[in-house]
């Protein structure tokens, strides 16, 4: 991989990784602050566990991104903002920003270096990629427990049948 190759990858994952955030932190604020322990299965995670792994993940995917290394310690600590879901939106909003106006300032060199995901090695830019869907795949669990926790599911890629610019009111 190259330097351009790398930036093109950096342009359209830090695009997407922004878009894909707002309709996060819309199902992250969609969770009832009163039913936020819903969980469909004893195996499963709370509503409130996914919601706060996805807001915590997505810093630490980037902190490693900047870093240039990955290593998983275990789940973050829990930052004292997280109050209700929709505290858990707004940190989420402030510092994914802050930390994705990083990324996009690296260097070409950091942007090529190797990195060791979990077994997978390549260019540390290649695996905005997994940070990308891992927020995805969170958030689909998320949204598929708001109904049967109480809330409505907001839309993301389109309407919803909560949120639907066209229906009759």
């Amino acid at each position: 991989m190259n330097a351009e190759q790398a930036r093109a990858i950096l342009g359209a994952m830090t695009g997407s990784i922004e878009n894909e955030s707002v309709a996060t932190r819309k199902v992250i604020a969609a969770v009832p602050a009163a039913n936020r322990d819903y969980k469909p299965d004893a195996k499963s995670r709370t509503a409130w566990e996914i919601a706060t792994h996805i807001a915590t993940s997505d810093i630490w995917f980037a902190d490693c991104i900047l870093k240039g290394e990955f290593a998983w310690t275990g789940e973050p600590a829990m930052p004292a903002e997280f109050t209700d879901p929709a505290a858990v939106a707004k940190w989420h909003a402030t510092h994914l920003g802050e930390k994705l106006g990083k990324i996009r300032a690296m260097t070409d060199a950091q942007l090529l270096k190797e990195a060791d995901f979990f077994g997978t090695k390549g260019p540390v830019v290649t695996f905005m990629v997994a940070f990308n869907n891992h927020q995805i795949h969170h958030r689909g669990q998320l949204a598929a427990y708001l109904r049967a926790s109480g809330s409505k599911v907001p839309a993301i890629y389109g309407m919803s049948a909560d949120e639907n610019l066209f229906a009759q009111a």
